[in-house]
């Protein structure tokens, strides 16, 4: 059992950090796949030691897509949270002796998520959904403008919407603040501020 929770952990790690977060630079993922992870590995761990069947843990699970579809829009860190918080309650709930292995899981899912949303871990990544007062369809200068505004590095931009009767641009945008462009981001918000709504920040 601990060489297969070992590889888990280094496979998860590797996705999370080697592969999915160096391409695609979302923060607030990393705690969702971690918690994820986690959370799916220690309650099969409980449920494969068990009598209890397997449906009933698939059944449990599915109150989390209940959470997502029935109420106000959520965000990643939060999906996170209600899943680790079901399994640590399926992890007590199942267990039929609350001994070393289970909690030593449940810490291990507690772990995981203050790993995950730690402020300190990529803490300069930010993500914002912004819509722009140009209707840019050159996306280097897209680029150089957000990077001005923003005054950070920006590392991913996802184009949601270019309006040219209204002459507007709807962007995602992944940047590391303060990566440069400090003084001129300054003047850059002086000069622009009217023309940038920040429609959603992460």
């Amino acid at each position: 059992m601990l060489l297969a929770v070992a590889a888990d952990l280094v496979a998860i790690a590797v996705l999370t950090f080697g592969v999915y977060f160096p391409r695609h630079r979302r923060r607030d993922l990393v705690t969702a796949f971690l918690g994820v992870n986690i959370g799916v590995l220690a309650v099969s761990i409980v449920l494969g030691n068990t009598a209890v069947g397997a449906g009933l843990g698939l059944g449990l699970f599915g109150v989390l897509s209940i959470i997502r579809l029935r109420s106000d829009e959520i965000s990643q860190h939060e999906i996170a949270y209600y899943f680790a918080a079901l399994a640590l309650g399926l992890i007590a709930g199942l267990g039929d002796v609350m001994d070393a292995v289970h909690l030593g899981l449940m810490a291990l899912v507690v772990a995981a998520l203050f790993v995950g949303d730690h402020p300190a871990l990529f803490r300069r990544h930010r993500n914002q959904l912004i819509r722009l007062d140009v209707a840019y369809s050159d996306e280097a200068a897209l680029r150089t403008h957000l990077e001005q505004v923003l005054g950070g590095q920006v590392t991913t931009v996802v184009v949601k919407q270019i309006d040219m009767v209204n002459d507007s641009t709807l962007v995602e945008v992944r940047y590391i603040a303060g990566a440069g462009g400090g003084a001129t981001a300054g003047r850059a918000h002086t000069q622009l501020g009217p023309r940038m709504e920040r429609v959603n920040a992460r």
